[in-house]
Parts: C-alpha cells; structure tokens; sequence
C-alpha cells in the first residue's frame, strides 16, 4: 500500500522513486527482448500475437489482483510491447531498419 503523503512534492519524490524502479525493470526487460530475437526463425515470430495475447492476459490479472485497473495496464503493456516489438525486428532483421526509416 501507498504511504500517506503531506504534499504534493512529497508524492512528486514517491512518483520519482518509481518512476527510477520503473525505467531499470523496462530497460532489464529490454535486454531480454533483444535476446529474443536469436532464438526466432521468421518475422512472424517476432510480431506474435499468440504471445502478445498471453502477456497482456497476465498482467491483466496481476493488476486487478494488485488493485489497478487492467484496462490502464493493458494499454501500458501494449505500448511497451509494440516499441520493443519494433526494436526486436530491427534486431531480427536489419532490413526492417531501414525499411521503417524510409518512411519515417
């Protein structure tokens, strides 16, 4: 449970606080991402819905157990899924690279 702040800076620092757990667990998350991308075989399975559907389930139900409301982890989720999704294509396949910055 949260601690009971008496400011708003003081839930400024708590949110801070998070915000550095926060960013080193993506960026551990990240580094397993790319490790991935070894272990594919086609571009089908970097952009795996199957998978993409299982996690989304879990951490749906991770919220509600935790008292957050799955639908803002959902959408968390999903974004951070479809960003290393893109960066895992690019590792997978570097065509996908500049493929994306002909676009872009």
């Amino acid at each position: 449970m949260a601690k009971q702040c008496n400011s708003l800076d003081e839930v400024r620092q708590n949110i801070d606080l998070i915000d550095d757990e926060l960013v080193k667990l993506i960026a551990k998350r990240g580094r397993f991402v790319s490790q991935a991308a070894r272990f594919k075989n086609s571009v089908n399975e970097v952009v795996s819905s199957d998978r993409t559907d299982l996690v989304i389930g879990k951490v749906r139900t991770l919220a509600q157990e935790s008292g957050l409301n799955p639908s803002i982890t959902e959408k968390v989720y999903r974004a951070m899924i479809n960003a290393f999704t893109e960066e895992e294509l690019i590792t997978f396949d570097s065509r996908y690279k500049d493929v994306k910055e002909s676009y872009y």
